[in-house]
């Protein structure tokens, strides 16, 4: 289960890589823009913003995000990204932050590029932190032997599900694309006693939380929370500095 509330307590932080990536999309009057793992839907409210004149279509996995969606006014649909094909007036796909849960994504990109008219544009960003300190800690906490049982369908090697930026300029090319790809390292400065842990409970955590009953989980937040203060120690300010990297691809179909 996705928890809208959690997912937002950072959205100041999470919605700079999604204007980073679509301020770098070229299209001016596009027919209708898609949003690919839309979330609660915050981010969404951007697009019809820039483009005023386009139908902008939404879909998430979650119920709980798509009904946050909704009660800010975007037209949020459940469904599997997977299972999504563009209608023949798609000038605009994007995908924040979606695309690492989904092995396959690589083969998907391929398909929307073929699927697309030429002139259309796809835009994607995905975390590349998986060895990052907070993901380790997580990763190596789920594998040891108090969890692992528990844990075993955990997701522990996402690095080998995101590719790199060359990779992702290598297969939009070869898909037939106008190819820009970058990736970023931003260091968010958190507030909040356990900052890193609050940020990565609605993101990295959440199928460890689906997996665990209550006191379960109370449980592993203990054990994990020494791991983290220890790796991200909070300044004499209260801040916390936290470095995230992101890997941003935008192609235009020619």
């Amino acid at each position: 289960m996705w928890n809208p509330e959690v997912y937002l307590t950072y959205a100041d932080h999470r919605g700079r890589p999604f204007a980073d990536l679509t301020s770098r999309i070229g299209a001016r009057e596009p027919r209708r823009v898609v949003d690919l793992g839309c979330g609660p839907g915050n981010q969404t409210e951007t697009l019809s913003v820039r483009w005023p004149g386009a139908a902008v279509e939404a879909i998430d996995s979650s119920p709980e995000m798509v009904a946050a969606a909704r009660e800010r006014g975007v037209a949020a649909e459940v469904g599997d990204v997977r299972d999504w094909t563009p209608a023949p007036d798609t000038d605009v796909v994007v995908s924040n932050a979606t695309l690492q849960w989904i092995p396959e994504h690589p083969q998907l990109v391929t398909r929307w590029a073929g699927q697309l008219a030429p002139g259309s544009w796809i835009a994607f960003q995905v975390p590349g932190n998986f060895d990052a300190p907070s993901h380790r800690a997580v990763s190596e906490l789920a594998a040891s032997p108090q969890w692992s049982d528990l844990l075993s369908d955990f997701p522990f090697r996402n690095d080998e599900v995101v590719g790199s930026p060359l990779g992702y300029a290598d297969l939009l090319a070869d898909a037939g694309c106008a190819v820009d790809v970058w990736e970023t390292t931003y260091v968010h400065v958190l507030t909040g006693e356990n900052a890193v842990l609050d940020w990565i409970e609605g993101t990295t955590l959440r199928p460890i939380r689906r997996s665990l009953a209550d006191e379960q989980w109370d449980r592993f937040l203990a054990e994990l929370t020494p791991v983290l203060a220890a790796e991200y120690p909070r300044r004499t300010d209260g801040t916390t500095l936290f470095p995230f990297r992101r890997i941003f691809a935008v192609a235009q179909v020619r």
